[in-house]
C-alpha cells in the first residue's frame, strides 16, 4: 500500500504543477485531491515552508480521512488540511464515480462568468472532449464564498447537478472525474473555452454554438487519445520526465 500512495502522490503532486503552468492556480491558492478508499483520500496539503502550487511536492500531498483527521501517523505533522476541505470531501461523498477533485482559481473563467458569459460549445474539433463538456452545460455556484463547512460544500455540489465541473461565481471552478489526470484535462478544456469566449466578445463577435449537425462528425477519439495522449503533452510542458 506504500508505494501505491507514493505514485499516487508523485501524480497528485505533478497534477498540481501541470494546473499552475496552465495558468489554472497561482500563490498558493487552489489544491487537488484523490480518493483512496472509503475512509481515505490524498490532498494537498499547506505547510509553513510551501512556496506554491506550482512547486508541489510529494511530500504535500498527504493522507487524511475524510472528516480531515490524519490518516495515518504523521501525515499531518507540519501540515494543514485546506480551509476548503469539504469541497473535495462533499465532491466525493456525492458520486462513487468521482475519483479525483481539483479546485483551481483560472481567472478567465471567473472573468468570463462575471461577465455573463455562458460556458457553451462554441467550437468543435478545435477541442472535442471540451466541446463535448460543454454542450452539457458549464452550472454555475452562484456564491463567492469560501466553502469551508459542509453545508456550504453540499449547495456547490446541489449547483453541480451531477456535471462534471461547476464554476464557483467570483471564486473559481471545482472538477471532479474518474481520474486525477481527466480532472485537471477537464479544467483546462472549460478554461480554453473561456478564453476563447472572451477574444470573441473581445472581438466584436457574436458568440453561437457550433451546429447540432457538426456533431455526428465529432467522434469520441478514446482515452488512449484524449487522456493517456493529452497528459504525456502537459507532463513533457513541464520539462520533468514522465512518472509511470
Amino acid at each position: 500500500m506504500t508505494n501505491a500512495l507514493d505514485q499516487q502522490r508523485v501524480l497528485v503532486a505533478q497534477a498540481c504543477r501541470v494546473a499552475a503552468a496552465r495558468g489554472l492556480v497561482d500563490g498558493t491558492l487552489g489544491h487537488l485531491s484523490v480518493r483512496v478508499d472509503d475512509d481515505h483520500l490524498l490532498i494537498r496539503c499547506r505547510s509553513d515552508d510551501d512556496t506554491g502550487v506550482a512547486f508541489t511536492r510529494p511530500r504535500d500531498i498527504r493522507l487524511i480521512t475524510f472528516d480531515g483527521r490524519p490518516g495515518a501517523a504523521g501525515e499531518l505533522d507540519g501540515y494543514r488540511v485546506p480551509n476548503e476541505l469539504p469541497i473535495h470531501v462533499e465532491t466525493l461523498l456525492a458520486d462513487s464515480r468521482h475519483r479525483a477533485v481539483a479546485h483551481l482559481h483560472p481567472p478567465a473563467v471567473v472573468a468570463a462568468d462575471l461577465a455573463g458569459i455562458e460556458i457553451r460549445p462554441i467550437y468543435g474539433a478545435y477541442d472535442i472532449p471540451g466541446a463535448r463538456l460543454a454542450r452539457g452545460g458549464v452550472p454555475v455556484y452562484k456564491r463567492a464564498v469560501l466553502i469551508r463547512n459542509s453545508a456550504l460544500g453540499k449547495e456547490m455540489v446541489a449547483a453541480m447537478g451531477g456535471a462534471p465541473v461547476v464554476i464557483c461565481r467570483g471564486h473559481g471552478i471545482t472538477s471532479a472525474a474518474g481520474s486525477v489526470q481527466q480532472a485537471i484535462l477537464q479544467a483546462i478544456s472549460v478554461n480554453e473555452l473561456a478564453r476563447m469566449s472572451l477574444r470573441v466578445r473581445a472581438a466584436g463577435g457574436t458568440l453561437r454554438d457550433i451546429d447540432e449537425s457538426d456533431w455526428a462528425d465529432l467522434p469520441d477519439l478514446g482515452s488512449a487519445f484524449t487522456v493517456a495522449s493529452a497528459w504525456r503533452h502537459e507532463v513533457a510542458r513541464l520539462g520533468t520526465p514522465h512518472q509511470r
